[in-house]
């Protein structure tokens, strides 16, 4: 199976942004990315990336700086982040209602054009593919009362919520099984009510460098997230803001990233081009207040070989979903679909960008616990994405050693070649 996470970090950026990937793209990358982006997670992309919108003009070329990335960014139709007539190559079929499969992988099983698809292809060239889902482009489901069951956008619904914005109750929840958002046929998500427990132990890292993640507390000062979120061109910075519990009386809590804890075998460029490390995919962030003391924090289960471990156990989700803004979103009812003997699991959570590092909670007679955490998703020509998993078996007996200050790297930044680092031996888990 093919790994996506990087291939496809243009397919899959949010609307509002043009499609890095395509061949025929014309949008630069700024300073500090290669030709190739590495496997930051999606969010630090898109936060750099962001189109601006622009105003509406009348014309009928390729002007705009946006032009031929196969995404329509004028407004109306598209992302609104080109002067009308400005993207006329990336828009006029979607504008004129002339929509084909001309497209060269159209019809193959699997949506290619931006945003639910991989970006192969120019918006409206693949219709075969992404046709069930064109009346969802470009919108999202950022509002507070989306999930809620009524349409609450202007003019079909009840206008509290802003155009675009209340996509699954205005748009419907069905989704087909070509586009690799949300790719179980439905989209099950629900918004989390983060003043209450265990949603308030979900918070998200914003990281200095760019982008965020989702991470939970799994003890009083400490977080489990993805390794991929802190891994950036074989550089590890973990260095970054963690909050969560917007929802909380006097408003979320803080709290900064002060060190880290990856896997021993976590390797970077191994990790992006296959699948052999998927179960290395995670990381113990040390934060420099006890908000678990406050807010409780998640406990820690190892599926291991247990009647737990059996598929169809029953799981939990939720994390920062590209497309829900500020809200926690999460599955409240989804489930294993198979384990492997590499440390991973695959589900049939509705995960998406941004949920990376998001936790896959049972419940246990002592409460909510951790058992993995969101990594990647594999290509699978004959069905559904096969979205993976990284499981606590492999740094639940670390995180003891961490809590106490016994295991770490001494900093969120490593020393570089030939510096001195800490006093002690730096130690990694795994």
């Amino acid at each position: 199976m093919t790994r996506l996470i990087v291939s496809l970090v243009a397919a899959l950026c949010f609307t509002a942004f043009g499609s890095l990937g395509a061949a025929n793209a014309q949008l630069a990358l700024p300073a500090g990315f290669q030709s190739e982006p590495g496997a930051r997670d999606y969010t630090r992309l898109l936060q750099v990336l962001k189109k601006p919108e622009g105003p509406a003009a009348a014309g009928g070329d390729d002007s705009c700086q946006y032009a031929n990335d196969n995404e329509c960014d004028e407004p109306g139709f598209g992302t609104g982040a080109c002067r009308a007539g400005t993207d006329y190559s990336d828009c006029w079929r979607i504008m004129t209602g002339r929509e084909d499969d001309s497209c060269e992988w159209a019809d193959d099983g699997e949506c290619d054009e931006p945003g639910f698809g991989t970006g192969a292809c120019t918006q409206g060239t693949d219709v075969t593919d992404c046709g069930d889902v064109t009346h969802l482009r470009f919108r999202n489901d950022s509002c507070t009362l989306a999930f809620n069951g009524v349409c609450d956008e202007p003019g079909e619904g009840t206008g509290r919520c802003e155009t675009r914005t209340d996509r699954a109750d205005c748009g419907g929840r069905q989704r087909p099984l070509t586009i690799n958002d949300h790719f179980f046929g439905r989209d099950d998500r629900v918004l989390m009510d983060t003043a209450a427990f265990p949603w308030r132990a979900i918070g998200q890292v914003t990281f200095e460098s760019g982008g965020g993640c989702t991470a939970s507390l799994v003890a009083p000062d400490v977080l489990i997230t993805a390794a991929h979120c802190i891994s950036e061109d074989g550089r590890i910075d973990a260095s970054g803001e963690f909050v969560t519990g917007d929802a909380l009386p006097g408003g979320p809590r803080r709290a900064r990233v002060i060190d880290f804890l990856v896997d021993r075998n976590w390797d970077e460029a191994r990790f992006t081009e296959g699948d052999e490390l998927d179960g290395t995919d995670w990381a113990l962030l040390r934060i420099d207040r006890p908000l678990g003391d406050e807010l409780g924090h998640l406990g820690v289960v190892a599926l291991g070989d247990s009647v737990r471990a059996a598929p169809a156990t029953r799981l939990l989700q939720a994390g920062y979903s590209w497309d829900t803004g500020d809200n926690l979103s999460g599955d409240p009812d989804c489930q294993v679909l198979e384990l492997a003997r590499d440390n991973t699991l695959a589900h049939d959570c509705d995960t998406t960008r941004g949920d990376s590092g998001s936790p896959f909670l049972i419940e246990t007679a002592d409460g909510y616990a951790v058992v993995a955490t969101d990594s990647n998703f594999r290509s699978n020509p004959d069905g559904p994405f096969i979205y993976i998993a990284a499981r606590s078996d492999r740094w639940i007996n670390d995180l003891p050693a961490f809590v106490r200050g016994d295991l770490g790297a001494g900093g969120v930044r490593p020393p570089g070649p030939g510096k001195p680092g800490p006093l002690t031996p730096v130690k990694t888990g795994g």
